[in-house]
C-alpha cells in the first residue's frame, strides 16, 4: 500500500490527539459527580450509536462474527480494564503525567511482539526500550520506602493496551476494523452493566477517598449535570477515533504515529489552563526520554521494514 497524503494525515492525527486531551479533561472535571462505570457506559453507548449511524449512512456492511472468539474476548477485557486504570489515574494525577506514562505502551508492544509474534528486535531497539522505561522511572519519581502504587495506573493501562493491540495484529487478518470496534463497544457496555447490577446502587461506597468514591459511587445521582458531559465525551471520542483511523488510512503509519506524542503537549496546555497543573522539570526530562525512545523505535522499525509498534494507533 502506498501513502501519499502525509500532510493531511498529520493534520488528522494532531486533531485526534487534541480531542482525546479534551475527553480526558472532561473526565478529570466531572469525576466527583459521576461513577466511573456510569461514565464508561454512557460514553461507550454514545460512541456505539454514532458508529452504527456512520456505517448505516455510508452503506458499509458490519459482520459481528469474529473468527477469533477467545482472543477477541481477551482483547475486550484488556482494553476495558486498561482504560479503567487510565480514567482512575486522572482523579489524582495531572493530564500530562498520566499521558506520558501511558506512552510506555510502544515499549510493551515491542516486547510482546517478540514473545508472541516472533518479531526480531536488535540491540539498538532494546536499548531504546530501556531508555524509555528509564523515562517512566523518572516521571514516577518513586520513593521505595513509601511508594504510591497508584502512580502505576497509567503504566498498567499501557500494558493492557499493548496486549490488546498485540491481539489486534493477529485478529485483523480476518476481523475488520469496524467489527473489532463493535466488539470493544459491546464488551464495554456489557461489563459496565455487570458493574451496575452488583455495585450500581453505591452499596460498597463507604470510603472518603475521592478516587474510590469515583469507582464505587451510586449511578445516576446527578444525571442532569453529568450526562451532558458524558454524551459530549462520547461525541468527542468518536470524532477522535475517526481522525486517528483516517490518519492511519491515508498516510504512512510510521509518519503519523510520531505525531501521537502531541497528545502530551495538548495535555500540558489543557492541564495548565483548566487545572493549573505545571509539570516539574523532572517530568519534562522523563517525557523527553519517553518520546525520544519511542521515536527511535519507530525509526528503527521503518529502517528494518518491520512495523511492530507504529502501525496501530496508541489511543
Amino acid at each position: 500500500m502506498s501513502f501519499n497524503n502525509n500532510p493531511k494525515g498529520i493534520l488528522f492525527i494532531l486533531s485526534g490527539m487534541a480531542l482525546f486531551s479534551i475527553q480526558d479533561s472532561l473526565i478529570k472535571y466531572i469525576f466527583e459527580d459521576t461513577a466511573l462505570y456510569e461514565l464508561y457506559f454512557g460514553r461507550t453507548l454514545t460512541a456505539l450509536i454514532l458508529l452504527a449511524l456512520y456505517l448505516k449512512i455510508t452503506s458499509q456492511k458490519l459482520v459481528m462474527k469474529t473468527y477469533y472468539p477467545l482472543l477477541t474476548t481477551v482483547r475486550v477485557i484488556c482494553f476495558f480494564f486498561g482504560f479503567s486504570f487510565f480514567y482512575i489515574s486522572l482523579t489524582y494525577m495531572s493530564l500530562a503525567m498520566a499521558n506520558a506514562l501511558f506512552f510506555s505502551s510502544p515499549f510493551f508492544i515491542s516486547i510482546l511482539a517478540i514473545v508472541f509474534l516472533g518479531e526480531k528486535v536488535g540491540i539498538r531497539r532494546w536499548l531504546a526500550i530501556i531508555v524509555g522505561f528509564l523515562g517512566v522511572y523518572i516521571v514516577l519519581n518513586p520513593n521505595f520506602e513509601n511508594f504510591d502504587y497508584t502512580k502505576l495506573a497509567p503504566v498498567a493501562c499501557a500494558l493492557f493496551y499493548a496486549i490488546s493491540m498485540t491481539i489486534t495484529k493477529i485478529t485483523s487478518d480476518k476481523d475488520s476494523v469496524y467489527s473489532q470496534m463493535f466488539h470493544l463497544y459491546i464488551g464495554a457496555i456489557g461489563i459496565s452493566i455487570i458493574f451496575f447490577i452488583f455495585a450500581g446502587k453505591g452499596q460498597f461506597n463507604t470510603f472518603s477517598d475521592p478516587t474510590l468514591q469515583f469507582i464505587l459511587r451510586e449511578w445516576f445521582t446527578n444525571p442532569t449535570y453529568s450526562w451532558p458531559f458524558i454524551i459530549i465525551m462520547g461525541l468527542v471520542a468518536s470524532l477522535s477515533f475517526y481522525f486517528v483511523f483516517s490518519a492511519y488510512s491515508i498516510a504512512s503509519p510510521s509518519v503519523v504515529s510520531l505525531f501521537e506524542y502531541s497528545l502530551i503537549i495538548w495535555a500540558i496546555i489543557i492541564g495548565y489552563l483548566l487545572f493549573n497543573d505545571i509539570p516539574t522539570a523532572r517530568t519534562f526530562i522523563g517525557v523527553a526520554l519517553i518520546i525520544g525512545a519511542g521515536v527511535y523505535i519507530y525509526i528503527r522499525e521503518k529502517a528494518k521494514d518491520q512495523m511492530i509498534a507504529s502501525d496501530t494507533p496508541n489511543r
